[in-house]
């Protein structure tokens, strides 16, 4: 497929961009590998100050990226406003922590002399990332490894390469030198290529199950560090004597927000019964209020789905949920535009035969079950291949933190909207990948922990692990 822009309003193809040739991704590599060796010997300080201007700049961009991200995939405008301050938020973050995170860690240790953990820089990272947040997905990516000094190469999705070049070109304008991300509009042969090539050290990717166990096989297969976000089916869980007027204010606002087209969306609403009829009752009117329309419009409330594809992937998967015996209490019918629109559904009766039961549903579809104790509540949330994030809403928020560290994921919310920051932890468990991106951990990702034991003069008499070492000719003895 193409790299093009369609907008999944109007369906008018607005520009196309030709593949990466070969060339273009070995000079890529060659650029980023030599300037990884130049940052090698940069303060950090100086880096930190580019990521500031990269900030400052994202803020200047504000509006026109905006604008592209909406064009590009179709998410109302004010979500692409405020995803484009979260990606300068997260760059300040890293500029201002990043250099304290990286400090050398002292170790307590019997070994003769100061032990110390330094990390520092591996290499060229592959970037592989998904069209939902063109630019967040970069910068979750982009802000700490920049700070480490890792170059980046970045092969973004191909419905949204206006984003993923302005993105880069912003980069570039905020003063990052040559390298530090270059994006280009690769083929999977050539991420291939390029992870199998000595001179990238690491792979983050995020997306699809499918896609993200053919990167992760080529990583494993060149030994290389990887990263992995593969989608979710989070569980919402409303336990019996949970704020109601909260629980719904944030319950359809979970599932519709991006159209649904979140990783980290609710996808399940795992509700006690004796709440599980008020509801149901009070999400079919919040979903019956949505206003579908063009995206840029401020009056609109529910933009399209990000292309064609997606909207007809999503309809089977309704329709082999609704053949297979679940029931639809709202939605399931067609909005009267030519864009890529889905009107909100509501489905309940799903059983475990149902493909709806473990299927990720990426639209604003929600499934609802009832339950009728909390155990029941934790052991469906938990009988799910995935494992990203969650909700779970008590009336005692102590109680609720106790359900929550039960739920099999990455990342729970408690009596809250689900959020991203930089200084949170952002990865899931099972099918939803491994590895953490921002926060320290993300920053951590791929660098070497390189170990280093200084001594004043060698002291062979000291022993470690029941060794002692003589001479580098013979073997230890005991």
């Amino acid at each position: 497929m193409a790299y093009a822009t369609i907008n999944p309003y109007n369906n008018e193809v607005v520009k196309e961009y030709p593949y990466a040739t070969d060339e273009e991704l070995r000079e890529a590599l060659t650029v980023g590998h030599d300037l990884y060796k130049t940052m090698r010997h940069q303060p950090v300080a100086e880096r930190a100050k580019i990521l500031h201007n990269v900030a400052a700049k994202l803020r200047e961009h504000a509006a026109e990226l905006a604008r592209a991200c909406t064009i590009d995939m179709g998410k109302l405008l004010r979500e692409s406003e405020g995803e484009v301050e979260l990606c300068a938020m997260i760059a300040d973050w890293f500029a201002d922590h990043g250099e304290e995170i990286l400090t050398p860690e002292v170790l307590d240790t019997i070994a003769t002399g100061h032990a110390q953990i330094r990390h520092s820089a591996t290499g060229v990272v592959m970037m592989v990332e998904p069209w939902n947040f063109p630019y967040y997905q970069i910068m979750r990516v982009f802000a700490p490894n920049y700070i480490v000094g890792n170059p980046m190469i970045l092969k973004h999705a191909a419905n949204t390469p206006t984003s993923a070049q302005m993105f880069a070109d912003v980069v570039l304008e905020a003063g990052a030198p040559k390298g530090a991300l270059t994006n280009l509009f690769l083929s999977y042969d050539q991420v291939t290529e390029a992870i199998e090539d000595p001179r990238v050290q690491g792979v983050a990717l995020t997306g699809s199950e499918r896609g993200g166990t053919a990167v992760a096989q080529a990583a494993g297969k060149n030994l290389k560090k990887n990263t992995m976000e593969l989608g979710g089916m989070d569980p919402f869980i409303v336990l019996d004597d949970a704020n109601m007027d909260d629980v719904i204010d944030i319950a359809w606002r979970a599932r519709l927000y991006n159209t649904g087209q979140v990783c980290t969306s609710s996808k399940r609403f795992i509700v006690l019964d004796n709440v599980y009829d008020e509801f149901v009752e009070a999400l079919k009117e919040k979903f019956s209020k949505v206003v579908p329309g063009d995206p840029l419009d401020p009056n609109t409330s529910l933009a399209p789905m990000n292309t064609k594809r997606a909207k007809e992937k999503l309809q089977k998967q309704l329709d082999d949920a609704i053949a297979a015996g679940a029931n639809v209490v709202y939605g399931n019918e067609p909005i009267d535009l030519p864009g890529q629109f889905f009107m909100p559904t509501i489905l309940t009766d799903i059983d475990r035969n149902n493909p709806a039961y473990a299927q990720e549903m990426f639209g604003p579809v929600a499934a609802v079950y009832k339950v009728h104790s909390e155990a029941e509540a934790i052991q469906l949330a938990n009988d799910n291949p995935y494992g990203l994030g969650g909700i779970v809403f008590a009336g005692d928020p102590d109680h609720g933190t106790e359900v929550a560290a039960q739920i099999e994921t990455g990342m729970v919310f408690v009596n809250n909207f689900m959020v991203t920051l930089p200084e949170l932890p952002f990865g899931g468990v099972k099918l939803s990948g491994y590895g953490r991106e921002m926060s320290h951990i993300g920053e951590m990702a791929f660098t070497n922990e390189q170990l280093i034991v200084t001594a004043d003069k060698p002291n062979l008499d000291n022993v470690a692990g029941g060794l002692v070492a003589t001479d580098p000719v013979t073997e230890p003895v005991k």
